[in-house]
């Protein structure tokens, strides 16, 4: 299957889905002023995905920096997906990416791991950008 390549925008993240290793990638901010036309294609993406025979693993790296409320009822959908072929006996890992100064994103990867079981869920602190001395 072809990867997914959605180069971001101001208000939608960069999308970048290598369905051949597994390895899936939002990085940005996702705000986009219609939900449904952004994440329709992602969805129907990753529903043909997921439903071909594959026991490659897959791994989620989601480097949001900011979502709106919208965003975040898609974000959920598309881990529900992934949820479902975990608990039907594939490896799916999702690592989310956080500031350490970002309480607020540190706070929702939290809500969202607790809505996943089969799922591994990683929070993963970006290191902190180290200032040279001038």
């Amino acid at each position: 299957m072809d990867s997914l390549n959605i180069a971001a925008t101001g208000r939608t993240p960069d999308v970048h889905f290598d369905f051949a290793s597994g390895v899936l990638r939002m990085r940005g901010e996702s705000y986009p002023d219609d939900v449904a036309t952004f994440f329709g294609p992602i969805f129907s993406a990753l529903r043909a995905y997921l439903a071909e025979p594959d026991k490659t693993p897959i791994r989620f790296d989601m480097e949001l920096v900011y979502f709106n409320s919208s965003s975040a009822k898609a974000l959920m959908n598309i881990f529900q997906m992934l949820e479902t072929v975990a608990e039907g006996g594939r490896d799916v890992a999702i690592d989310w990416y956080y500031e350490p100064d970002d309480d607020s994103m540190m706070e929702l990867g939290e809500d969202f791991s607790e809505d996943l079981k089969a799922v591994a869920f990683t929070m993963k602190a970006r290191p902190a950008h180290k200032t040279s001395p001038g």
